[in-house]
């Protein structure tokens, strides 16, 4: 069967000698891998649809596990984030758990859109890190690991939020901070910050500033969050943490 989808590059895998299996991240029908023949060859007019991160209209035909590319023209190359350390690492990271986190051939259009915009803003230079929360945020969501930000979760009170628990899943208020004492304490900003990660269309996304402790508190929260319920090993966040790390 033949399919013409719109599609972004989040994998790529050598195959063969000159060929490349791409997992393409689909408008209309999700994910699914592709082989794209002699795109290892300098001289091949398909090397460049086939590099990470690329978005293009990709057609190909499809009868077993995987799709053979037949044609692709690119719709946004995003060559200055392959050309940036610092916005290829986060685009990995956005990329990776797109792979993850979502099943094969399972149409999700509105995160399509969303990570296609998470790689505008990177290129962009908006904030890398707020940019990502954002992203991590919408595919739990959809992936079903949405913790609760809007009432306690374990009493139900929707004020006094003081705290967020990664073990219980979401904000505590004052009377149940004490169930978790590993519980991360929220200043009023940061409660509306993830509050706004779990809503905001990054579309619509302009300039972020946030306080570098802000942010600072914001990755353990969303780390801790993210080990505790979904604990996928991630190859590019292990990188993201050794660039912190080492001040890279």
């Amino acid at each position: 069967m033949q399919y013409r989808v719109q599609g972004i590059v989040i994998r790529t895998m050598d195959y063969g000698e000159g060929n490349k299996i791409i997992t393409l991240f689909t408008r209309e029908i999700g994910k699914i891998a592709v082989i794209v023949r002699g795109a290892k060859k300098v001289k091949s007019r398909y090397s460049s649809v086939a590099q990470l991160f690329t978005c293009g209209d990709y057609l190909f035909f499809k009868s077993g596990q995987l799709g053979t590319l037949n044609h692709a023209e690119i719709i946004e190359s995003n060559y200055r984030i392959r050309e940036d350390l610092h916005k290829s690492a986060y685009a990995a990271y956005i990329a990776e758990l797109t792979d993850r986190l979502l099943g094969d051939q399972e149409a999700h259009a509105f995160l399509y859109e969303q990570l296609a915009a998470a790689l505008q803003a990177l290129a962009e230079d908006k904030d890398m890190q707020i940019v990502t929360h954002i992203y991590e945020m919408k595919i739990w969501m959809q992936a079903g690991y949405q913790p609760e930000l809007q009432h306690c979760v374990s009493c139900g009170a929707d004020s006094a939020i003081i705290a967020f628990s990664s073990g219980m899943g979401g904000v505590v208020c004052g009377r149940c901070r004490g169930k978790d004492a590993d519980a991360s304490d929220l200043s009023p900003g940061m409660l509306n910050l993830i509050r706004l990660f779990a809503r905001m269309d990054i579309r619509r996304l302009g300039q972020i500033n946030v306080k570098a402790e802000t942010k600072d508190a914001l990755k353990q929260l969303m780390r801790s969050y993210f080990d505790t319920h979904v604990g996928i090993p991630m190859k590019s966040r292990n990188f993201l943490e050794q660039m912190d790390k080492y001040g890279v």
